[in-house]
């Protein structure tokens, strides 16, 4: 599956182009009142998960090492930040990804109360769509940097699915055995954000945050940081490079998935950023 902004070629032969005909670039403040950015995440993945039976906890699985699930190393993002007022600032952003693929298990796995042997070959699916919202109240604004508390909200929407193809003993499986779950992973976290610009078309930027939450029938632990760095040769549109990290460990009672979830979450991004 490729996600609909999977196009980082395009957005990097873009980024050159606006590198390449830049012109003299007007200061860039700490704060925007809009700013919109598309690019690519140069980043995975890293999950672990077990899904319940009735009576029986489930295997808990690496989706990579077990069922060779790794995900796209490079995806689409969209975001978009709105200050509509002086120190108050809105942020959406969304991305997706997903993989599919075919594995020789090598030890018995318990998937929401079916157990698929070692040896039997097993087909399986994961998609994942992250949808963020954010808000920042800008305490302290001045002239070259800018600080503030941030509340902040990650929602993963994410589908694992196996099926069995051939039973241990190589032998085709004619009425295949199938299991999917369902999960909302609400991640939220309260932090603060920091902007400072150290010289006339540079910004760097950081957010980081913390929550232990129980929502949504989702008891986890979460972490997330930003760190980040915007260059504009021109005086509305620059390029932007960033790492971020989500962390959420989290035990979930829901009625598509009773278990365990550890989902790692990071990575670099590259894109192109408009603002006013």
């Amino acid at each position: 599956m490729r996600p609909s902004l999977h196009r980082p070629a395009l957005l990097f032969a873009l980024a050159l182009l606006l590198a390449g005909v830049s012109s003299q670039a007007a200061a860039v403040e700490p704060l925007d009142r809009f700013n919109a950015r598309v690019g690519a995440n140069i980043s995975r993945f890293d999950t672990r998960l077990s899904a319940d039976g009735e009576t029986q906890a489930g295997t808990d699985i690496d989706l990579e090492r077990d069922l060779d699930l790794g995900l796209d190393d490079t995806l689409g993002f969209i975001a978009l930040s709105w200050r509509p007022f002086e120190r108050h600032e809105f942020g959406v952003s969304y991305y997706n990804d997903g993989a599919s693929a075919s594995r020789k298990l090598g030890r018995d796995i318990e998937f929401d109360g079916t157990v698929y042997h070692a040896n039997s070959t097993v087909r399986s699916e994961f998609k994942v769509d992250a949808y963020e919202i954010n808000y920042i109240w800008w305490a302290a604004s001045h002239d070259r940097w800018a600080m503030g508390p941030r509340a902040g909200l990650i929602w993963y929407k994410a589908r694992l699915g196996l099926e069995l193809e051939l039973d241990s003993d190589g032998n085709e499986v004619s009425n295949s055995l199938g299991k999917s779950v369902d999960t909302d992973l609400p991640s939220p976290a309260i932090g603060a954000a920091w902007r400072w610009t150290p010289a006339q078309d540079w910004r760097i930027s950081a957010d980081v945050g913390y929550f232990n939450a129980d929502l949504n029938h989702v008891d986890a632990d979460i972490t997330y940081g930003r760190l980040g760095v915007e260059w504009y040769p021109r005086e509305r549109v620059g390029l932007l490079l960033d790492y971020t990290m989500n962390r959420i460990d989290a035990a979930v009672d829901q009625s598509g998935l009773h278990g365990d979830v550890k989902l790692d979450d990071s990575g670099l991004r590259l894109g192109v950023a408009y603002r006013f």
